[in-house]
């Protein structure tokens, strides 16, 4: 005989819990009520559920007292807040606080069974998982940045709350977002990716919303939309900062009303999405400038994960290395490779500016191009690096000597990363091409490795650089670096 699921109402207004008890007694479920945190309190105690729903005012204290007390103490039972109409404040509080969901009054029983429905299938996930550490099969890496990843990824997956995940270019974030879906409740559901920056911006609100037949031309037919496709799942917003504004605002909405209207819809359609979203660039900077609206970025930015570029995780690189080696083997049906120690030594002094991206990519060229089953640094053949910012920025402090140590690496815009160390050029090389195309790369390079380095903020960058915003602005359309 199956297990009857149980559930906690803590409401201090008897017609709410008794709408509350009738909708989930409906739906299976057993139901115990508190009007008080003592009284929800003593019931925790005594009694393990499934799910608890509890209001925000309480007399004797915060329903978000209470979420936190139960995310720490029962982290087993989901716990949804039950809001006042339009408090998004305190819905995303209760987020952060580890809510699983939360509801507005008055209370709309159809969002309210959905809710129910996501925390039970968030149990059952939970029982039926299987004992080994399915997030570190994902996300490989034991150094303490990676462990710290997992476990927040794991909590993080307990939840419905937005998650904003970021991250260099490389590291993984698609990666990140796929398991926390997978780990979640919404595992049984779609995972729909998006990149922002791929869509023509007059076509961003068909593919997100869709489109009734007729309402523009070439629309020949209903089409279903990018949160219409992820309904019941999660939509992964990669790039969301490459969002137009007046996108920014209809997105907005469609996360707040839970619901979306196609484009040539007379009316609105409910649609049930988790939305995570990540981008390598600095949102708050963005938000300062004016270029993303605040108020989208703290409702994506409930919880914010940051994925580890390769370079703060080494310790991970040889275990990383000889698990990308095996799948590329196994797909080209061949002996894996071995790994030379110096092919590994020059892997550690590099700067992986691509992440785990580049290093698939390094060692997938070494694999095809190699003569011997043993990797060296030759088969790696790794692109030479140099500093050259301190020959066009002298005032930064980072002048360059003979007694200068190793360059960091200058990734050039629009070809691969080239030498370009004034210590190591050979004059003969130089007078074969103009002067100041010379000078251009070697700026081109400067900038770039700042930009990288600052996240993609112009003011830092230009700071970082000894110039004014303008001129960095102006450099940058001078050289053609977007």
């Amino acid at each position: 005989m199956a297990e009857t699921r149980s559930a906690l109402v803590v409401d201090d207004e008897r017609d709410i819990r008794e709408l509350l008890v009738m909708t989930l007694g409906r739906m299976g479920l057993r139901c115990d009520t508190a009007s008080t945190i003592g009284e929800a309190r003593s019931q925790l105690s005594r009694n393990r559920y499934d799910l608890c729903l509890t209001d925000m005012r309480l007399p004797d204290g915060s329903g978000m007292d209470l979420v936190a007390e139960i995310s720490q103490k029962h982290p087993e039972t989901p716990v949804a807040m039950i809001t006042a109409f339009g408090n998004v404040e305190a819905a995303v509080e209760a987020l952060k606080a580890g809510a699983f969901d939360f509801v507005a009054k008055p209370v709309d029983l159809a969002v309210l069974r959905d809710l129910v429905r996501h925390a039970l299938d968030l149990n059952e996930s939970r029982r039926s998982a299987p004992p080994a550490d399915a997030v570190a099969a994902r996300l490989y890496g034991q150094s303490p940045a990676m462990t710290t990843l997992r476990q927040t990824i794991a909590k993080v997956a307990r939840s419905q709350a937005p998650v904003y995940i970021v991250g260099e270019s490389g590291v993984g974030k698609e990666l990140v977002a796929r398991t926390i879906h997978a780990e979640g409740g919404r595992a049984s559901g779609p995972f729909v990716p998006v990149n922002c920056g791929a869509i023509p911006a007059e076509l961003m609100e068909s593919e997100f919303f869709g489109h009734k037949k007729g309402s523009f031309t070439g629309a020949h037919a209903d089409k279903p939309g990018l949160f219409q496709s992820a309904d019941g799942g999660t939509l992964f917003l990669d790039e969301i900062a490459e969002l137009p504004l007046a996108m920014q605002v209809k997105l907005l909405r469609a996360i707040q009303e839970k619901s979306i209207r196609p484009v040539g819809a007379n009316s609105e359609v409910p649609v049930d999405v988790r939305i995570l979203s990540a981008t390598h660039k600095d949102l708050a900077s963005l938000v300062a400038d004016g270029r993303f609206r605040q108020d989208l970025y703290y409702r994506i930015n409930v919880i914010e994960l940051r994925v580890p570029p390769l370079r703060e995780r080494q310790d991970d690189l040889p275990g990383l290395v000889l698990m990308v080696l095996k799948r590329l083997a196994t797909a080209q049906s061949r002996p894996v490779p071995a790994l030379s120690d110096d092919a590994l030594g020059v892997l550690r002094s590099y700067a992986f500016p691509g992440n785990v991206r580049e290093l698939e990519n390094i060692l997938e060229r070494a694999l095809a191009l190699a003569e011997d089953e043993i990797l060296t640094a030759e088969d790696l053949r790794l692109p030479q690096v140099a500093q050259a910012q301190s020959a066009v920025f002298p005032n930064t402090g980072n002048a360059t000597t003979a007694a200068s140590p190793a360059p960091a690496p200058i990734a050039v815009a629009g070809q691969p990363m080239m030498a370009i160390d004034p210590r190591t050029l050979n004059p003969r090389d130089t007078a074969s091409s103009p002067l100041p195309s010379y000078i251009e790369e070697i700026e081109r390079a400067a900038i770039q490795q700042a930009l990288q380095e600052n996240r993609y903020n112009k003011t830092r960058t230009a700071a970082a650089l000894g110039i004014t915003f303008r001129a960095l602005r102006y450099k940058l359309k001078k050289l053609g670096i977007d």
